[in-house]
């Protein structure tokens, strides 16, 4: 592995970076730099051990992010939003990864970004709170409204990749919870309308396959999703992996953003606007994209027996 052209992972311990840093190291084309805040963490070693040369590196530093890029061919490029939730901050990790990645001459980066909400949903449309004064979902709208822009004027030779809904986040967040009735009920709140989700590991894949093919990918958005499901079907596939019925009760967005925990109110925001304008949404992200990309990619269903002992209780 040595010998081959090396890979910058951002946020190599997180969701997407550990799923893409994984993905390339298992490919076995490209050398994997893990970038992280903490090289002795377990997650920073566990990649070490796969093979992985790991560096820290912070957003805050763009002189750091220089040196772990240094000599790389390529980087994945993400931003923590959900650790400070401002997409100020945001826009000065994104200026930070951008200055360091010309200075380091970066051959192909891909940035995992979003759509602007705001061309479905305008900031005076009350269906909606406002954010910030000017957002609607900001953690899609500062990547989508500004932080794309800015790679496209940077001249990196960028593709765009854009994501779905986490399977992932089934296993924690908003996974099927027993109400008072004893039922195990999901509250996803989305209303009727499909979702597009895929597993976290096949992002890594999709990222693996934008790397090998730089002439099709630069310069492209590629939205990308495993499968397109309603509430219905998801708490259907919760049933057969558990044995047990699930059923679907969806909150309202209003109360979903009533919930009070930090972040409640974008994340109601974000719900809205997966349901009410699908057209945006699921028209960005192709299901056959992506199972062209990987034949092997998780179906819900096998992801959640795959996971399975994280669903008990």
């Amino acid at each position: 592995m040595s010998g081959n052209k090396m890979i910058s992972v951002m946020g190599a311990t997180g969701v997407q970076g550990g799923a893409v840093a994984r993905a390339l190291l298992a490919d076995g084309t490209f050398g994997v730099r893990a970038i992280t805040r903490d090289a002795s963490s377990a997650r920073a070693q566990a990649l070490a051990a796969l093979g992985a040369e790991v560096v820290e590196a912070s957003l805050n530093d763009e002189a750091s992010l220089r040196k772990a890029f240094d000599g790389a061919h390529g980087a994945f490029l993400v931003t923590p939003f959900w650790e400070h939730m401002s997409a100020a901050k945001e826009l000065i990790e994104v200026e930070n990864l951008i200055g360091a990645a010309r200075a380091a001459g970066l051959r192909h980066v891909v940035w995992s970004t979003l759509e602007d909400t705001r061309e479905a949903i305008g900031v005076t449309d009350d269906r909606m709170p406002t954010l910030d004064g000017i957002y609607k979902v900001p953690h899609f709208d500062v990547k989508g409204g500004v932080a794309d822009a800015m790679f496209a004027e940077s001249g990196l030779p960028t593709t765009y990749l854009q994501v779905s809904f986490y399977w992932d986040n089934l296993l924690t967040d908003v996974k099927p919870q027993r109400d008072p009735d004893g039922v195990l009920a999901l509250h996803l709140p989305i209303g009727d309308t499909p979702i597009a989700g895929i597993a976290a590991e096949d992002i890594g894949h999709a990222v693996v396959s934008a790397f090998q093919r730089p002439a099709e990918t630069i310069g492209v958005t590629l939205g990308i999703a495993g499968e397109h499901l309603t509430g219905d079907q998801i708490a259907a596939t919760f049933s057969r992996v558990l044995g047990e019925p699930v059923v679907y009760r969806p909150l309202t967005h209003d109360q979903f953003r009533g919930l009070g925990f930090p972040g409640a109110v974008e994340l109601g925001n974000m719900f809205q606007y997966y349901a009410e304008f699908p057209e945006s949404y699921l028209g960005r992200r192709d299901v056959e994209l992506m199972r062209s990309i990987n034949p092997d990619w998780r179906s819900l269903a096998d992801f959640l027996a795959n996971h399975r002992d994280r669903l008990a209780g």
